[in-house]
């Protein structure tokens, strides 16, 4: 439990990125692990993904976090998060990133759910796909009763900036009005907009007023408000968030990812006083910060 504006109650972190070893082998095309990690000036992760997990289990006991949704965050690498939430139950719920457009794609989809990851992750501009793309279609019926994270707006993905490798990602995909008519064919489909929409913060908010199986994540600095048109601040963005869809389809996160930063409580702390500023009760801080997130793991 974490001492909170309101009280005292579980936080659970919906977006935490858990960058195994295997992650930066795929990553970096087989480099040594060890080398990449000091290029980063991070710490590098255990071959084993058990040490990795033991890791973030003690870094959320630090911090009185209940727990995370941790994220394989490339193709391949869903064993090490399976691995995870094996090791510790109940600390972990599971999320892979997943290309649809790969020709094992059914196989794949299928494999996540049955390790024990609930969560799917979309990354259009990454692929280079739209998710209204007919070739899509097959892969929502094996979604059903899952959760489908799909990233629109702005993609930088930082790690591969400092490594220098290139990011060929396409923003032609990135709008989250593309997921519309597939939210709304497939009701039983929990549809994740992460960062508020990253710079997208209209059209999020648009297609969560109309599609009722559309949620919202806070994660990050969300430093994307930069873009915005008029000056925008956080207590703008929730204020404008709880009116569209209300604070049960609100997830807390963090994007938390590397060590030894470990878990981002200045980004916690920056998201309770925002909707402290604004009023909001103690049941609605305790559904954002983690009753949400619990929910969708049913």
């Amino acid at each position: 439990m974490v001492q909170t504006p309101w009280g005292e109650f579980a936080v659970r972190d919906a977006h935490v990125h858990f960058f195994s070893h295997r992650f930066f082998s795929i990553l970096t095309g087989g480099r040594d692990v060890a080398e990449v990690a000091a290029q980063l000036n991070w710490d590098a992760p255990s071959p084993h993904a058990d040490g990795l997990a033991d890791r973030w289990a003690g870094e959320l006991d630090k911090h009185d976090v209940a727990s995370a949704s941790l994220i394989a965050s490339l193709p391949g690498d869903e064993a090490s998060v399976a691995h995870a939430i094996i090791r510790h139950p109940g600390r972990f719920h599971g999320q892979f990133l997943f290309n649809p457009l790969a020709p094992d794609a059914r196989v794949r989809l299928q494999s996540g759910f049955d390790a024990g990851l609930r969560t799917v992750c979309f990354f259009p501009a990454m692929h280079r796909y739209s998710m209204a793309d007919e070739r899509l279609e097959p892969l929502w019926q094996l979604a059903a009763g899952h959760n489908v994270f799909v990233h629109c707006g702005v993609l930088s993905v930082g790690v591969r900036k400092k490594l220098g490798l290139p990011s060929p990602f396409d923003m032609r995909f990135s709008n989250p009005l593309d997921v519309h008519n597939v939210a709304l064919r497939h009701p039983s489909v929990r549809f994740i907009i992460p960062h508020f929409g990253a710079g997208m913060f209209r059209e999020a908010l648009m297609l969560a007023a109309l599609c009722p199986n559309v949620y919202l994540d806070t994660s990050s600095s969300n430093n994307w408000m930069q873009f915005s048109e008029s000056p925008l601040t956080l207590e703008a963005v929730f204020r404008r968030a709880l009116d569209v869809a209300g604070p049960r389809r609100l997830l807390f996160g963090t994007d938390s990812s590397f060590f030894p930063r470990g878990w981002v409580q200045s980004v916690f702390a920056a998201q309770s006083e925002a909707l402290q500023s604004i009023g909001i009760g103690s049941a609605d801080a305790a559904a954002i910060f983690g009753e949400n997130l619990l929910a969708l793991q049913r």
